[in-house]
């Protein structure tokens, strides 16, 4: 006798499982879809992110954030950029000022300002940016933007520290003659501040303005696709603007700016 076809009810009886266990979904792949959802909406607004601070800006765990980008191929935006080399200091003789900063502990902003500049290559023409970076908030505190690298360049992104914030107690630079210019050291020690300098040959001492520059030049884009100078220092500003007050720092777990509050705030609640 051929036994004819069970309903879901009765097979599901004969099995000894629930009527509604024949119609379960596993849940990890709609999960997957609402975390993916998720991490392209922070790529709209932050598309050189990386998983980690994905994780930070999604209060997720980092594993799975970077598993739901490698199940879906999301990857973030990235450009590989050259590093400038200052040919004319290649020669030039070691300065007498030391590196201070090579053994100290860093435990409140303005204590170190860390200062660099970069060039920004558009179209046919060199624009160079010099930058000041509290190396305690990691933020851009000051800047300037010029057709030429001289001491004016770095001298302007100083002065323009100086005007929002109280002198810190030591500058930190390259030896670039720049830098080691009588200007720019008369500058920083009339403001009470005292000069340091890397080591000769040894770029990775002042790596955190390296560091700012390359996401800087990643996240910028293409600079070729404005018009003008005018539009392409706007994005500039824009950039220092976002790396201060919406971009996620890895090792603060915030912005900078959110930092450099949570720090005030802390202070002042622990004198009162």
């Amino acid at each position: 006798m051929i036994r004819s076809a069970l309903n879901k009810t009765e097979f599901a009886k004969e099995m000894g499982i629930s009527r509604s266990s024949l119609y379960y979904k596993p849940k990890r792949p709609i999960i997957d879809e609402e975390v993916k959802r998720q991490i392209e909406s922070v790529l709209v607004d932050h598309p050189a992110y990386g998983h980690k601070r994905i994780a930070l800006a999604l209060r997720l765990n980092k594993k799975r954030i970077l598993r739901v980008m490698n199940k879906f191929g999301i990857k973030p935006y990235r450009r590989k950029t050259k590093k400038m080399i200052k040919k004319n200091d290649l020669n030039k003789p070691a300065t007498k000022y030391k590196n201070l900063i090579k053994d100290i502990k860093i435990d409140k902003p303005n204590m170190v300002w860390c200062t660099d500049f970069t060039y920004i290559k558009y179209k046919l023409k060199f624009i160079y940016l010099a930058t000041i970076i509290d190396l305690f908030t990691r933020e851009v505190v000051g800047h300037n933007v010029s057709r030429f690298h001289n001491r004016f360049l770095v001298i302007g992104a100083l002065e323009d520290a100086l005007s929002k914030y109280p002198p810190p107690l030591i500058v930190h630079s390259d030896q670039g003659s720049e830098y080691d210019s009588f200007d720019f050291t008369n500058l920083v020690e009339t403001s009470g501040s005292k000069v340091s300098m890397s080591t000769k040959g040894s770029p990775w001492e002042n790596g955190y303005q390296e560091s700012f520059f390359g996401k800087l030049k990643v996240e910028s884009g293409d600079l070729n696709r404005f018009e003008t100078i005018g539009e392409l220092l706007e994005e500039i500003y824009r950039m220092i603007y976002y790396y201060n007050n919406k971009r996620i720092h890895t090792k603060l777990k915030m912005t900078p700016n959110e930092f450099r509050q949570e720090y005030i705030n802390k202070n002042t609640n622990s004198s009162s």
